[in-house]
């Protein structure tokens, strides 16, 4: 044994002699031996002294060193528990210690069993197991790269185990401080941090470390396995063959397959809905991309946009005479006035005609009068002669007038028309004269309105056209501005200004669908350029409408009331023509409560009641009078009676237009009961009687009779039939056969059958009932 190993024995067995000593002695020492009566649950807390932390480089090196002696140090190990038996066997039991403390001995399992039972073992051998254990707990934490030494360590790190779990049945230790390093570490540590780190080093850290870490997860796999296992043995389901289950029953089975394949087919629909769906959105997403990706350019937007705000302020300051490029007047009072001269240029000639009508019915009627008085020749004589010469120059030209109008009808071959019933409406060459040269003078200043004026601002095809390139390229914008709602508006008074010239009751005027402005707003509102999505509900399909209603309609409300003749056929046919083609075809039949509506139906009726109360006047002479066809009274009787036949067809063509009722009131109580009745009923029965009223039941719309559930006929004619029925039996008991078949005729027009029927069988005429269709 070497020098410097007595040495190291001799202080450390100077250090094993003070084991007994005091307290502080012993905490100096980080081991020492402590005998104590064995027991279970005694805990012992040993606090080692501290050290300093042997730095990443220092371990690495211990390491290395530790690996490469590890073989011989258990051929090291042998030889000195051969030298330390011998020495123990020589030397003072203080040696022993002393040498025992300071080299490790080995603790093998056949030591452990030489130990006679009931014996304490030295302090020195456990000491030497002690250190041994540690080395081997130290050595089991590295894995050495020579394979011959794993079945080694194997066996150290099993021996070490079962000598630890020895020692922990007699006590149990409790660390709460780092452990100690064994010598051999120190040394390492010593030794690494002298020398450097070779290359090679950090290829066996590297590879330690994939090996440490492919066995943790090993391990982790193990946990996962054995978890799962468990988990499906719990899950396990078992059944109990002692418990009977119901009985299987075909048809519930059926049933609930049956419902199962029923929600099925639903979830299928579903989500076959749900599919188309998304296939819609993708494709409208698509179209939305190449619509935004052609309208990208936000420059050009911008520069449209505000192209079109320009415009739009222009064009109202234009309107409204607040631009520097405008008349010198006010463009908007300026076709007021042009209108409203229009209009009374319009009104002078019908009030003329009105007038002279009513003086010429006036005058007839008291010359007639004055021609039946007994007296004549004191009422001529208390008559002025100015007021004489006046009279009867009116009634020259009357007649002459008449004369005139007889022999166009002659030269036309109207054989069937009777006196009374054309239109008293001409005028006078000078009259006529005047009447054209303001017109003109209405119209030149009216096209100077707008002479300096650029045409986009006051041509109505330019500015539409504008407004349709802004619905052309951006639709959504455009819709939500809410054009459509500001045009009419907008054109009012440019269409207005094309309106000067039109006058809806006279024989050839201007239908609206031939004037300019209406051609431009129908192409404007054409759904060709606009998509399929807006196309059923296009505001633009509205402007029209909303322009006839907001300017057209006031317009023909100021003709009816100040210029419309209801005695004229040819200004209330023009009026009903152009009213019906309004309510139909344009869409107004819609809007019941429309303001504008209502007032043209008011206006309508209130001039028809004004025709009825001025313009019907039927005297009754005696029928000594009457009778001769030739005499001043006869004639002037038959005039008013087929006037105001007239004037109840010309009433009642506005059916479908004014209400139904009205024209009951107006037509039937009022006109034919009060004046026509009375003339059929003074009349003697014959073709002339017939004649009148085959012509009053030619009047009477078809439709009024058409829809009577039972067989008689309207209130408002039960006069009139029982007239007829009483002219039918004086026909007949006067042999008339044909006369009473027209009268039976007539009666089953205005559907009064349940008089024709008694009738029938009163007389026994039974080939007459194929006309009631019996």
């Amino acid at each position: 044994m070497s020098v410097t190993t007595l040495m190291c024995g001799k202080h450390e067995g100077q250090k094993a002699s003070n084991s007994f000593g005091s307290d502080e002695e012993r905490e100096g020492s980080e081991e020492h031996f402590q005998v104590k009566k064995p027991s279970l649950n005694a805990i012992k807390f040993n606090i080692p002294k501290k050290e300093s932390v042997p730095s990443p480089e220092q371990a690495e090196c211990g390491k290395e060193i530790f690996q490469s002696e590890s073989r011989a140090t258990e051929i090291k190990a042998a030889f000195e528990s051969d030298e330390e038996d011998e020495q123990c066997s020589s030397a003072s039991e203080d040696d022993c210690n002393s040498s025992t403390a300071s080299e490790p001995l080995p603790s093998s399992p056949q030591k452990r069993e030489d130990l006679p039972p009931g014996t304490f073992p030295s302090a020195a051998y456990i000491q030497a197991a002690r250190r041994k254990r540690q080395l081997a707990r130290t050595q089991g934490d590295y894995i050495s790269l020579d394979t011959s030494d794993c079945h080694q360590v194997s066996q150290r790190k099993e021996s070490s185990d079962l000598e630890s779990e020895e020692e922990s049945d007699h006590e149990r230790k409790l660390s709460f401080t780092p452990k100690t390093k064994s010598l051999r570490q120190r040394m390492a540590e010593h030794i690494v941090s002298e020398s450097g780190v070779s290359s090679g080093d950090e290829e066996t850290q590297n590879e330690w470390e994939e090996q440490q870490m492919k066995k943790a997860l090993k391990l982790s796999q193990g946990i996962n396995e054995d978890a799962f296992l468990h988990k499906s043995r719990t899950m396990k389901i078992t059944f109990d063959p002692s418990v009977s289950l119901p009985p299987v029953d075909l048809e519930i089975v059926k049933k609930r397959l049956t419902t199962r394949v029923s929600s099925l087919q639903d979830i299928h629909r579903a989500h076959q809905r749900e599919y188309e769906k998304y296939t819609h959105d993708i494709e409208s997403s698509k179209t939305t991309i190449q619509e935004l990706e052609k309208s990208s350019d936000v420059g050009q937007n911008y520069k449209f946009y505000r192209a079109m705000k320009t415009f739009v302020e222009n064009l109202i300051d234009c309107l409204n005479e607040k631009g520097w490029f405008t008349v010198s007047t006010i463009p908007l009072l300026q076709i007021n006035e042009l209108e409203s001269a229009m209009h009374m240029l319009l009104q002078q000639p019908a009030e003329t005609l009105l007038k002279r009508r009513q003086d010429d019915l006036r005058n007839e009627s008291a010359y007639i009068q004055q021609l039946s008085s007994k007296n004549s020749k004191s009422t001529n004589d208390s008559l002025g002669v100015d007021e004489k010469t006046q009279q009867e120059t009116q009634l020259k030209d009357y007649e002459a007038r008449r004369r005139l109008r007889r022999q166009a009808r002659e030269s036309s071959g109207k054989s069937d028309h009777h006196e009374g019933m054309s239109s008293d409406d001409e005028l006078s060459p000078g009259e006529m004269m005047d009447f054209q040269e303001n017109k003109d003078n209405i119209l030149q200043e009216s096209k100077g309105i707008f002479e300096d004026v650029q045409v986009d601002f006051c041509n109505i095809r330019n500015i539409l056209l504008k407004f349709q390139q802004w619905r052309e390229k951006f639709p959504d914008s455009y819709y939500d501005a809410y054009i459509s709602l500001c045009l009419p508006k907008l054109l009012n008074p440019l269409i207005r200004l094309q309106l000067i010239n039109w006058n809806p009751v006279e024989e050839n005027f201007t239908d609206l669908e031939e004037m300019p402005w209406f051609r431009d707003v129908v192409e404007f509102s054409d759904a060709k350029n606009v998509s399929e999505s807006r196309r059923e509900n296009d505001p633009d399909q509205t402007v029209l409408p909303a322009i006839v209603e907001k300017t057209i309609l006031p317009k023909i409300t100021g003709f009816i009331a100040h210029i419309w003749d209801p005695l004229s056929t040819s200004q209330t046919e023009n009026l009903v023509q152009l009213c019906k083609k309004i309510f139909e075809d344009y869409s107004l039949s819609r809007k019941e409560s429309s303001k504008t509506k209502q007032e043209l139906m008011n206006s309508i009726v209130s001039r028809m009641k004004k025709s009825i109360e001025e313009d019907v006047f039927i005297p009754v002479y005696p029928k000594s009078t009457v009778e001769d066809r030739l005499s001043p009274h006869s004639k002037f009787q038959e005039r008013q009676f087929w006037s105001a036949v007239k004037l109840l067809c010309n009433i009642l063509l506005w059916d479908g237009i004014v209400p139904e009722e009205t024209l009951h009131e107006l037509g039937l109580s009022k006109l034919l009961n009060r004046y026509l009745l009375l003339i059929l009923l003074n009349a003697p029965s014959g073709p002339d009687n017939i004649e009148k009223c085959n012509k009053v039941v030619a009047c009477f719309p078809e439709r009024w009779f058409r829809d009577l559930k039972s067989d008689s006929t309207l209130p408002h004619l039960v006069n009139f039939s029982q007239h007829l029925l009483q002219a039918a039996h004086t026909l007949y008991r006067s042999n008339c056969s044909d006369e009473t078949r027209d009268v039976i005729l007539l009666l089953v027009k205005i559907n009064a059958l349940h008089l024709v029927e008694d009738f029938i069988e009163e007389y026994k005429l039974e080939h007459l009932k194929s006309m009631i269709g019996k």
